[in-house]
């Protein structure tokens, strides 16, 4: 009875492993197939699948299988109701039996868990004929295959059992190295891990694959292992566990007395028998932990992705991790938006705290910067600080949100080599999920900060608008801190003229310790913290002051965290704001981002008591924010041309300075030869029509040497203070009969006592009557021609302008843009040299003023002169 309920336990726990729907041991036996333990199958199904295989083809099959020994896999008719699609067959060595599983899948993890357990030697039939202390089955005697070191735990002590021991240890063969998982009267050499290739004995044992029994008077007594467990040993035995050639443990034993021959032939068989256990186990093991796994991944997508709030989703995380990787050495560093600090979540005990560190100098500074996955196998000072003293080994992964590292996942243990690959991958899969959550309850819980930040800053500057007393705005604020954050002592420090601290505003439940310590005091104290904060501008973060040695103490007020920032103009430090709180870790980024926002609004009041007024309109500022924004571009691109305009001006201007003077001197020499000539001919000569041309020619082109003159501004200015009504006057009596005889009416707008300007009459007027020939050439069939003057306001500033406004045939966009030019002109065709406008764009620039102009195809255009107001004492 107990045998049967040991191998139907078996199949039950197989089952839930591979997840297969039922299973049963059926031994052929008389031509037939008979059953010995089944489970998930009651009476009626088990009737139902002994006529199943009792099928010819079933039957033939089974034995097929049960001959060659290996797994095989057949589908079942629909007719047969046994609740799987598909039935595997695994084979009992040396025996008639086999283990049939019902199934609607099994992959290769599965079918080896089946194979292994086929292999245990629970379902032979010899089982009962073995005696114990020979060929005792070490497989049956776990009731919870899975828990790995439980398990060997018992393979020791059935050994120990049938062969008495001093102590002994089993371990666990990988990556070159055995691990001790279970040990017997030898609790130090638990977790230990020993190099196979770097051990003598070791090495021989996987060379030859066979156990090693050495005593103390032999000399490779001395290249034994621990030698520290081994004084009172007189007797070490070394049992490899192969499957097959494969090496996958080793069991070493010792004891003050030598083995006899006959206990060594047992500890070798113990040794063959024990290995496939162990494998059995080990496959357990890995398997229950992969499931679990899976089930933290399950959890971690349903409870996680429930949680409200940021604490909520770190501290289901943390205790999710904390199951899983079986440690409570676990953290999670969340790095602020402005990169400057960073959150630490650590698991003390059964309760999460939070702290804020700064980025700068901290030692996951460069991980964050690299954005690698780290495991550390065995920490030494060549591998990153890792936050618990006590830490040997431990993984380190980035969380990254949209290829931007936001934070750093951390998990230590105090054994070396805790966390292999299979952990790395499972982190770095956990890191990639949680990175969007974090993400979005970090935006979350920071919108919901600066909402209150500028809440608090906002309910400070209603109330200090229109105060002029510094220390009525240091006292509101010190007040509206403790409100809105519920700090339990917020001070004002504020420069005096002696260049030292004083309290101006202090509000909270210390106020009046701090008040009578104050008054003994002077500030600030070297070497403190608020002295530090004052003398570099550095913001303070201290989560614990009992560990930072900067913190003064104050009789009576105990302190457990304190924050401090500067209110600093420029190089100069005008202030400081200190806040505290009974509390360790009390202070937030948000915080941080807080205060220092309100110490900027403070160090503008207090730099500044006459711009308090102007705060009235920062609502209204911020509106518009945009338009300004605009009108700057603009304006912007408006100088960028006005540059461009005035570098080619320049770069023409010198070229115009030599080709003028290289041309004056001959054109005066011909003009003056050429009147010399005429003088001496007879008015009815035949040459002189020729040498009047010649002359008429020559004065036309020294005009234009002037011009090039007037356009490089060599000649001399004299500039004086006029009217400008008088200058366009003097220029429209010379034009009028231009004008009229041209079929072009000229409207006059001249304003009403206008202030006068600091001009160069002369060159002003040859501006005028540039603008007033260019809208004339305009017009060649006639049409109207308005001169206006007037004062307007432009960016501030009051200036005089001079619109000349005609109805000719305009310019299109790219004309009008290289109006100004030199040698840019639309009448070539009729002796225009482009140099006008430039002349006169010239003329206005030297006199700081502007020049604009608007024009519309077919409609006509308008040129402003911008002239800038000189203040005239009366």
């Amino acid at each position: 009875m107990a045998k049967l309920k040991k191998l139907e336990t078996l199949l039950k726990e197989a089952c839930k492993i591979t997840d297969a729907t039922w299973a049963a041991s059926v031994e052929r036996r008389d031509n037939a197939w008979l059953l010995n333990a089944a489970h998930k199958l009651n009476k009626s199904r088990q009737a139902d699948m002994l006529n199943y295989l009792a099928i010819t083809s079933v039957d033939a099959w089974l034995c097929g299988a049960m001959t060659g020994g290996r797994t095989r896999s057949r589908k079942i008719p629909d007719k047969f109701n046994f609740n799987a699609e598909k039935i595997y067959t695994f084979s009992i060595e040396d025996t008639q039996t086999l283990i049939v599983v019902g199934a609607n899948g099994q992959d290769a993890n599965s079918q080896r868990v089946w194979r292994l357990l086929a292999k245990s030697g629970a379902f032979s039939a010899n089982e009962i004929l073995l005696q114990p202390a020979d060929t005792f089955i070490f497989g049956g005697a776990s009731a919870m295959p899975y828990d790995l070191p439980r398990s060997l735990q018992q393979i020791l002590a059935r050994i120990a059992q049938y062969v008495p021991i001093q102590a002994g240890w089993l371990a666990i063969y990988g990556e070159d190295e055995l691990k001790v998982e279970a040990h017997w009267n030898c609790p130090e050499a638990e977790g230990n891990r020993l190099v196979v290739e770097s051990n003598e004995i070791f090495g021989r044992i996987r060379q030859t694959s066979k156990g090693v029994l050495i005593k103390r008077d032999n000399l490779s007594w001395k290249n034994l292992p621990q030698q520290n467990l081994l004084e009172e040993a007189s007797a070490w035995v070394g049992i490899p566990l192969l499957i097959g050639n494969r090496l996958i443990g080793m069991i070493v034993l010792w004891r003050e007395e030598i083995f006899s021959s006959d206990e060594w032939i047992k500890l070798q068989n113990f040794g063959v028998y024990a290995a496939s256990s162990v494998e059995m186990f080990i496959t357990f093991s890995e398997m229950a932990s992969h499931l679990r796994r899976l089930a933290m991944l399950n959890d971690f997508a349903l409870i996680v992705s429930s949680a409200q709030n940021l604490d909520q989703i770190v501290n289901r995380v943390i205790a999710l991790l904390t199951r899983t990787f079986n440690t409570e050495l676990i953290a999670l560093f969340l790095l602020s938006t402005d990169r400057r600090t960073l959150r630490k979540y650590r698991a003390e005990g059964r309760v999460v705290t939070s702290s804020t560190q700064f980025l700068k100098g901290h030692p996951l500074a460069q991980l964050v910067k690299d954005g690698k996955t780290v495991r550390v196998e065995n920490n030494s000072a060549e591998t990153p600080e890792l936050g618990d003293l006590a830490a040997r080994s431990a993984l380190i992964v980035p969380l990254k949100y949209r290829g931007d590292v936001i934070g750093v996942l951390e998990i230590e243990s105090e054994q070396a080599g805790a966390f292999g690959e299979y952990d790395e991958n499972l982190l770095v899969v956990i890191a990639s999920h949680l990175a969007g959550l974090v993400e979005y309850g970090r935006l979350l819980e920071e919108a919901e900060a600066r909402a209150r930040n500028v809440g608090l800053i906002h309910d400070v500057i209603q109330q200090v608008i229109g105060l002029t007393n510094v220390a009525e705005v240091a006292q509101i604020t010190a007040d509206l801190l403790v409100q809105h954050f519920t700090y339990e002592l917020a001070v004002v420090f504020l420069v005096d003229r002696s260049l030292n601290l004083q309290i101006e505003g202090i509000s909270g439940s210390a106020t009046e310790l701090v008040k009578k310590d104050s008054e003994e005091t002077r500030f600030p104290v070297p070497d403190s913290i608020t002295g530090h904060v004052f003398s570099t501008g550095e913001s303070i973060i201290a989560n614990d002051v009992s560990q930072d040695p900067r913190y003064k103490h104050i009789p009576g007020w105990d302190v457990g965290s304190e924050m401090c920032v500067a209110l600093q103009d420029g190089e100069r430090v005008l202030g400081i704001i200190d806040v505290e709180s009974s509390s360790k870790n009390s202070f937030a980024h948000n915080d941080l981002l807080a205060l220092e926002s309100l110490a900027g609004f403070l160090t503008s009041v207090v730099s500044s008591v006459e711009r308090y007024q102007m705060l009235q309109d920062t609502i209204q500022i911020l509106q518009t924010t945009q338009e300004e924004l605009q009108d700057r571009m603009e304006s912007q691109l408006a100088a960028e041309n006005r540059l461009i305009q005035a570098e080619k001006l320049a770069a023409v201007g010198e070229m115009a300075a030599g080709i003028a003077h290289e041309l004056n001197n001959p054109l005066t020499t011909v003009s003056g030869f050429s009147e010399l000539v005429l003088d001496d001919l007879p008015e009815d000569a035949p040459q002189r029509a020729d040498m009047e041309m010649v002359l008429r020619e020559a004065k036309r082109a020294r005009s234009v040497v002037r011009r090039l003159l007037d356009f490089s501004r060599q000649s001399e200015s004299l500039r004086v203070r006029a009217g400008i009504n008088e200058v366009i006057e003097d220029v429209s009596a010379l034009t009028k009969h231009l004008f009229r005889t041209s079929g072009v009416e000229v409207e006059m707008r001249l304003g009403h006592n206008l202030p006068w300007v600091l001009i160069d009459r002369n060159q002003i007027k040859q501006v005028i009557l540039n603008l007033l020939h260019n809208a004339l050439h305009a017009m060649p069939d006639g049409g109207e021609i308005a001169v206006e003057t007037k004062t307007q306001q432009r960016k501030g500033n009051t200036w005089l302008t001079i619109s000349i406004q005609d109805t000719g045939d305009g310019m299109p966009p790219e004309v009008a843009n290289r109006i100004f030019e030199p040698f840019f002109t639309t009448k070539a065709n009729t002796g225009g040299t482009g140099l006008g406008l430039s002349v006169t764009y010239g003329i206005i620039t030297d006199h700081a003023g502007l020049v604009d102009v608007e024009s519309t195809p077919g409609l006509g255009s308008r040129f402003t002169v911008w002239l800038p107001l000189e203040e005239i004492d009366e």
